[in-house]
């Protein structure tokens, strides 16, 4: 398939340089597309009808048989020889039971080590002798050693995941997942289902995936193109709106502050006081006739135009073309018969325009948030009844800055200036955002992210119980009606498939301490010994000691610490010669071994984790609510195995339950 693309000659189909360039971009995207991924195999499963799909299910009728693979593989004539994951055909091989069997007589799984196809395993779904059983295959999948980036799942994606993945483009999806229940790949294949079933209206309108920090994004970029899609972008939050450098941090209390949802009320206030009701007549001037528009009739225009509460931007552009209809219809009364022609001239006249920025000023965002941010008076008579004075005086910088260049902006800072963007031009929308650890948003970070899914669909994955920011959200009902997704349906993910369930029962003592409500994750995966908890009085040298010994196993090491530990474990480490890579660093066969700290542990996974001094995690946070949140979620990185090394007594909420 790669090399009939690649001897397709253009020279004869291009009526132009324009179209010759574009299916030249074209091609070489359908050749990145095609590329021969290593250790990847083209099908993954099997499928046999026991009737052709949308044939006559009558008895005798003749069965199809499908091989399952992560994209459509043809042969030379043009005949199927894979079906695409996402295909609806495909879909049996991800649902079917032997209770609903959905007219499959066999479902076959190939199992490949190294891209060698060494074992297959059959399912007869319509045998009743055939007792249910675990997938062998399935579980070996599973627990495939984690070296370098975040790979798919499609092989092994479970019937309740399906449903999320298949979910209809118009509706926005709020999926609640604990440790190991697959969520953030879920939500990347939801993006690669949506792109197969809706490909031309997301072509135009385009998808985004929003990760917590680069590292993650880093660990998850190779997914999406390994099923076929190149075109998705990812960024953070902070990319989002990067409208100014941040170059600066804000104290907890005054984050909160900035980042509340009542912020955006006290923006739209800030940006109307910019507008003055008129006073004065206008007085244009066309030849040798004067045009006289009274101040009641540019009160009228103005008032209405507040009164729509349209974008101040739009409302600014407005201004002139509504007072120049307002001279027109004089012109008019007057015998003349002007055109839009002269009515765009009368909006450009010097009159026009000064009366324009008398009543209606151009704005600047930053300008607005720099003084809201600085004047201590200015604040105050927008916040009034909004935000109490110890509020107020919570966000007003003490030392304000000159100009927009000198400020030293904090992230919530950009936020804001993001808010007030949008008050003034509206955000473009896309046609689907994935919204990944979406509990540790703020409400306005919440506000920025809908902004961009307005007109769109949202995918929004996270688990309230790993909320580790002063602002994480309380619950998903509240969380979407700031990103405007209230409708969206709400998910529960419960079965987990990465932390062995002697991990995770030992990491949900924290759960009744930190979140209580949540249900605990249920682990499908028995692997006794994957705990092992070690007291010492040499911190330093037990970390090391723990992996060497989890280095010994095949697959990749994380030693996760409080952020305060990690130059003396870096130096640890270096003394005793074992090489470390930082978290977003991919892991290879020779580098297996990342040094993290707790606070970029999120979305993260390794084989086996090393965990240093838990104590010193919790007490790293600025409450112990965070604290436990934090520690919760470094113990849930595991995948075989868990060595937990302490001087200081572990959290007593750890040694209860």
């Amino acid at each position: 398939m790669r090399e009939d693309v690649q001897s397709l000659d253009i020279r004869d189909v291009t009526a132009n340089w324009v179209n010759a360039a574009v299916l030249e971009r074209q091609i070489e995207d359908r050749i990145k597309a095609l590329a021969d991924l290593s250790h990847t195999p083209l099908f993954f499963g099997r499928l046999d009808y026991l009737h052709a799909p949308g044939a006559d299910m009558a008895e005798g009728a003749d069965g199809e048989r499908f091989y399952i693979g992560r994209r459509h593989v043809h042969d030379a004539d043009g005949d199927p020889m894979v079906i695409d994951w996402r295909a609806p055909v495909s879909q049996p091989f991800y649902r079917a039971s032997s209770k609903d069997p959905m007219d499959i007589g066999l479902r076959r799984r190939f199992g490949y080590t190294g891209g060698e196809l060494t074992a297959y395993e059959d399912e007869h779904l319509t045998d009743p002798q055939e007792a249910a059983r675990t997938s062998k295959l399935l579980q070996a999948e599973i627990e495939r050693p984690r070296v370098g980036p975040m790979r798919d799942i499609v092989a092994t994606i479970q019937p309740e995941q399906d449903e999320i993945v298949r979910a209809d483009l118009s509706g926005s999806v709020c999926v609640q997942g604990g440790p190991g229940t697959g969520k953030t790949a879920v939500g990347l294949h939801r993006v690669a289902y949506l792109l197969y079933a809706h490909r031309d209206r997301l072509a135009r309108t385009g998808t985004l995936v929003i990760g917590p920090n680069k590292s993650f994004l880093h660990y998850i970029e190779q997914v999406l193109p390994a099923l076929g899609e190149l075109e998705v972008k990812q960024a953070t939050v902070d990319d989002l709106v990067a409208h100014v450098e941040v170059r600066g941090a804000d104290p907890a209390d005054a984050a909160v502050v900035k980042g509340d949802a009542r912020m955006a009320e006290v923006l739209r206030r800030a940006l109307r006081s910019h507008v003055t009701i008129p006073t004065e007549p206008v007085m244009v001037v066309r030849g040798s006739r004067r045009w006289r528009i009274p101040a009641y009739e540019l009160e009228e225009i103005v008032q209405e135009l507040l009164d729509r509460d349209i974008r101040y931007g739009a409302a600014h552009d407005a201004l002139p073309q509504r007072i120049a209809h307002a001279v027109l219809v004089r012109m008019e009364q007057s015998g003349e018969a002007p055109d839009d022609r002269v009515q765009d001239a009368v909006a450009r006249n010097t009159a026009v325009k000064a009366a324009v920025k008398a009543a209606w000023p151009p704005v600047d965002p930053a300008k607005l948030v720099l003084r809201l941010l600085s004047d201590a008076d200015f604040l105050a008579d927008h916040a009034e009844g909004i935000l109490t004075a110890d509020e107020q005086k919570t966000i007003l910088w003490e030392k304000p800055a000159r100009s927009v260049k000198a400020t030293k902006w904090s992230l919530a800072d950009a936020v804001l200036i993001d808010e007030a963007s949008d008050l003034i031009a509206r955000t473009h929308s896309l046609g689907h955002v994935v919204l990944d650890e979406a509990q540790d948003l703020s409400p306005m970070q919440y506000r920025a992210v809908g902004r961009r899914c307005t007109t769109g669909s949202a995918t929004i994955l996270g688990d309230l119980a790993q909320g580790t920011t002063p602002w994480a959200t309380g619950s998903w009902a509240e969380a979407l009606t700031h990103l405007g997704k209230a409708g969206a349906h709400i998910e529960e993910l419960t079965a987990g498939f990465r932390v062995p369930r002697e991990v995770i029962a030992y990491a949900s003592r924290l759960l009744p301490h930190m979140s209580p409500g949540l249900a605990p994750v249920s682990s499908v995966r028995e692997n006794p010994g994957s705990l092992d908890l070690r007291t010492t009085d040499d911190l330093d040298a037990a970390a090391v000691t723990a992996c060497h010994d989890s280095l010994r196993h095949e697959g990749s090491t994380g030693l996760i610490a409080a952020d305060a530990r990690i130059p003396a474990l870096a130096e640890a480490l270096t003394a005793a010669g074992l090489a470390y890579l930082n978290p977003g660093e991919e892991t290879t066969a020779e580098s297996r071994l990342t040094l993290v700290p707790a606070s970029l542990a999120k979305g993260l996974e390794y084989d086996y984790v090393v965990l240093d001094e838990p104590a010193a995690v919790v007490a790293g946070e600025p409450d112990e609510r965070t604290g436990l949140r934090r520690l919760y979620v470094a113990l849930t990185r595991a995948v075989s195995g868990l060595i937990v090394t302490h001087s200081a007594p572990v959290p007593e909420q750890l040694t209860t339950g």
